[in-house]
Parts: structure tokens; sequence; C-alpha cells
């Protein structure tokens, strides 16, 4: 049967995290206890609904949605794969502010291909989380050096940090680039340079691709 074979050959797999245990009557009796302590009448009518919207959208910050890794037959295929400009947002674990910015992701196949739509979906899955820059950056690389069993790795990761732009410093457009490579995107120099020239900084002040 034409096809069979190619079709035969999809690897599908589920993939999510454990889903979070949100009790969102405790967060919204502690949002109404910070807005107290902050000097705000909690019964006012513009302030009434605040503890329930901000339950509600912590919620939605912090829950990845799941999706299916779907990976097939490199066919021969040995060039570096790079999905440039992933817009992604966090929350700071220190200051519970967002920072927002680009993800660049790219691999040296081994024997499997991954959807591109999903390296986007990987970057979600640990973006929806408390996080700070650096552990973000590393989560991505070493799950796809798992999953995909590649000949190497590469991420970076470009972000503007509102406890930076808002807060302290304040100094609004500061980008912070992290950057994390496996294999021989870390140890081949031409592969490394190549794959550095594909993820040159695209973020300008503003938060957009250049």
């Amino acid at each position: 049967m034409p096809g069979a074979e190619s079709r035969a050959s999809l690897a599908l797999v589920d993939v999510g995290a454990a889903p979070r245990s949100i009790d969102h009557e405790a967060v919204q009796r502690a949002v109404a206890d910070l807005l107290g302590a902050l000097g705000e009448d909690v019964d006012a009518e513009g302030v009434r609904e605040t503890p329930r919207r901000v339950a509600g959208a912590y919620a939605e910050l912090l829950t990845s949605p799941p999706f299916r890794l779907t990976t097939f037959p490199s066919e021969g295929y040995e060039g570096l794969i790079v999905a440039r400009s992933i817009p992604f947002h966090s929350l700071c674990m220190h200051h519970l502010l967002p920072f927002r910015g680009l993800a660049h992701v790219g691999y040296l196949p081994g024997e499997r291909l991954v959807g591109l739509s999903k390296l986007a979906r990987v970057v979600e899955l640990f973006a929806r989380d408390l996080q700070i820059q650096e552990r973000l950056t590393v989560q991505i690389a070493d799950w796809l050096e798992a999953a995909l069993r590649p000949a190497g790795v590469g991420v970076v990761l470009e972000a503007e940090h509102m406890c930076v732009s808002l807060r302290g410093v304040q100094r609004p457009g500061a980008c912070t680039v992290t950057s994390a490579l496996r294999g021989a995107i870390r140890d081949d120099e031409h592969t490394r340079q190549e794959f550095l020239d594909l993820t040159a900084r695209t973020f300008h002040q503003g938060g957009t691709a250049a």
C-alpha cells in the first residue's frame, strides 16, 4: 500500500507536564488580602472582582497545554534546522512580573526529525511556569536532547524583563540574552558559528523582531 511505510515510521508521543495544583479560592483570598494591605478597598466596584480575575490569570499563565510530539525519519537530512523568533512569555519567580521575548531553537538531526510547530510547543511547555531565563534556556535544550537524541541542540533566548524595566534600575528595552548549546553545535566550530549566524540578535527596544 503506497505510503504505508512512511506513515508507520511516524512516532507520536503525548507530552505535558504534570498538572499544576492551583487552589483558586486560596489565591483569591490571598489577592484580597494583598489589596487590603496595599490600602485598597476590596469592596469598591472596580476592585471587587479583581481577586477572581487575578486567580484566573495566574492559572492561565502557569498552565501549559499538553501536545503530541510528532517525529519522523530524517531521510538523510544532515543540516541544521532552526526555528527563529518564537514569541514567548513567562513569569519571573523572584518578582512575579512577566518577561517576554523571542526564542531561537535549533538542532542537528540524528535519526529523527520533529514537527516544526513542536519546537514552539516545547518553548511554551517550560515558559508557562515561574522561571528565570537561564533555567528556561537549559530546560528547553535538555528536553530536546533527551527526546530527539540529535547530533546537537542550540537554544538562544532574548527577553525583556519587567522587573528590570518597571522597578529597581528601570531600564525599559534592556534585553537579556541566554544560550544553551549541546553536542556538535557546541563542539564543532563551523556548526556553532552557523547556528549563531542563523540566530543573530533580532530583539530591539520595544520587544519586537527587527
